[in-house]
């Protein structure tokens, strides 16, 4: 199969944040997609997505796929943009379509989706300015995120809000640094999940990842900050969470969190791969954070890669995957 790697690079840039680029993956990743490709026989052009000839490219170098990982940075629905391209250019790709990579993207508008559909999800309320009043009915700690960004961007530990005047300050800094809308939701007290999940024919569930971040706690850091997500495994700064997988549940509540997962997955819209973040509380009651529908695919340091591992898969079987799973989509689509 010809197939084109889309991708939006991860740069050094000192006059942007330094999360700026959190979302987009480094050469590393790129070249293992890229040779897991190859290995399976594949063609393999790599393609950066901020080229400016971008759709030139495709309208000259016709494709048999996309396997589309970029990102995008340009809009409030950057992650839909190459799938946009791609579908005015008729070119099939992987993963989910423009509407669904939108829909994730806003973390509120994913959490009415799933209050929809009975999915637990944390109370929540989106400040605009930072001069509402606070719904009554939230309850601290509270945690506050910038609505419309991934990879934990603009999540710090002084995010975990105690009270209503840090709470006031915090969000009017995250407004001001990231100019959007900012989610505060209820902070949920317990087991740290995600469950990544791959279609190919039918949805297939992978093993549950815990993330256990009692042995980071010489960095501070409790939950996925965004410093714990970037620089996970740094044993210099102490963020070293400690991994299960199969996650340590008993089989109903494993049951209950896959299906949560798969609910959520199919709620949204999501296609060929995605993995939702879960807070299990002290009743095992899975609440959702939310959903990637392009989760990272480093084959050493990302999460979806190591549930795909303890599911006996390699690294090669998981790309294959993603990309048959788009394949027999658009076979079915187009006869």
């Amino acid at each position: 199969m010809n197939v084109a790697l889309t991708y939006n690079l991860k740069k050094e840039d000192a006059t942007k944040p330094e999360d700026y680029f959190s979302e987009c993956d480094s050469a590393k990743t790129i070249d293992a997609i890229a040779a897991a490709l190859g290995r399976r026989g594949h063609t393999v052009h790599s393609v950066d997505a901020d080229q400016p000839a971008l759709v030139s490219y495709f309208t000259k170098n016709r494709v048999d796929m996309v396997f589309n990982i970029a990102e995008g940075h340009r809009s409030r629905f950057r992650e839909s943009e190459v799938p946009a391209l791609l579908e005015c250019l008729d070119i099939p790709y992987t993963g989910s379509n423009a509407f669904a990579l939108a829909l994730a993207l806003n973390k509120a508008m994913t959490k009415r989706i799933l209050r929809a559909e009975n999915i637990p999800t944390p109370a929540f309320q989106v400040f605009e300015t930072g001069d509402e009043a606070l719904d009554p009915q939230l309850r601290f700690p509270l945690i506050v995120k910038p609505n419309l960004e991934g990879s934990a961007k603009g999540i710090r530990r002084e995010n975990f809000i105690t009270g209503p005047q840090e709470l006031r300050s915090r969000v009017k800094e995250l407004i001001r640094l990231y100019r959007q809308e900012v989610l505060v939701e209820e902070f949920i007290e317990g087991k740290e999940l995600t469950v990544g999940i791959l279609e190919n024919g039918k949805a297939t569930v992978l093993p549950v990842l815990e993330i256990d971040f009692s042995t980071a706690r010489d960095s501070g850091e409790f939950f996925y900050s965004w410093r714990m997500k970037e620089f996970q495994g740094d044993r210099a700064q102490g963020l070293t969470p400690t991994f299960y997988c199969p996650a340590r549940l008993d089989s109903s509540t494993e049951r209950l969190v896959k299906d949560t997962a798969l609910r959520t997955h199919r709620a949204i819209g999501c296609y060929d791969i995605s993995r939702t973040d879960i807070r299990l509380d002290a009743h095992n009651v899975p609440y959702v954070l939310e959903i990637n529908p392009l989760p990272g695919l480093d084959p050493k340091e990302s999460n979806f890669p190591k549930m795909a591992y303890a599911a006996g898969m390699q690294y090669d079987d998981l790309i294959e995957s993603v990309l048959l799973s788009a394949f027999q989509r658009r076979k079915i689509n187009h006869g």
